[in-house]
């Protein structure tokens, strides 16, 4: 009996995984949303943000978890951009340091400007444990579209996010570090 659990657990792991493998999102084109969200931390997120921004897919961006001393012109020369979009339309957030904090500092901003609709920017294989942290905090009645930047992630990585994604769900669905 033991036996069969412990195969049937290492069976719904591997599909589980397989799944989430196969439905690693990909980017969105031609949907507008109030606002767009990018988490720093993976290559293409800002770019594919400053782009969506540029292309007025949103009123603002948030890129969330920028270090302390970070300041808005030197993200505008590391990524090319002109400093007039970050002066309209781009907020800086430094008080994040994970992905919870991310979508805690997430959030607080969707909250304070009224937004009904954002959509996330981040690697494929960080959407999933990403949005679901967003889900949790914001309110039922924000709409989240999960653009993915695709990424050429090594499969240790992949079994990585995988657990903590596991990890995290349970630890939201029975409360614990909420």
């Amino acid at each position: 009996m033991f036996r069969r659990l412990i195969g049937f657990l290492v069976l719904a792991y591997i599909l589980g995984f397989a799944v989430f493998m196969l439905l690693l999102p990909r980017p969105v084109e031609g949907v507008a949303t109030d606002a767009i969200v990018v988490p720093t931390g993976g290559p293409g997120r800002i770019d594919r943000g400053l782009d969506l921004i540029a292309k007025h897919q949103a009123k603002r961006m948030l890129i969330t978890g920028v270090g302390p001393n970070v300041r808005p012109i030197e993200l505008a020369k590391t990524n090319r951009a002109p400093i007039a979009l970050f002066a309209c339309c781009v907020d800086l957030g430094h008080e994040a340091v994970d992905t919870r904090s991310n979508a805690m500092e997430t959030a607080d901003w969707v909250k304070v400007h009224g937004y009904k609709s954002v959509r996330l920017v981040t690697s494929d294989w960080h959407m999933a444990r990403a949005s679901m942290e967003l889900r949790a905090a914001l309110d039922n009645d924000v709409t989240i579209v999960a653009d993915g930047v695709t990424s050429e992630a090594p499969l240790g990585l992949l079994i990585v996010e995988y657990n903590k994604l596991l990890l995290r769900r349970v630890a939201l669905w029975t409360g614990i570090g909420v």
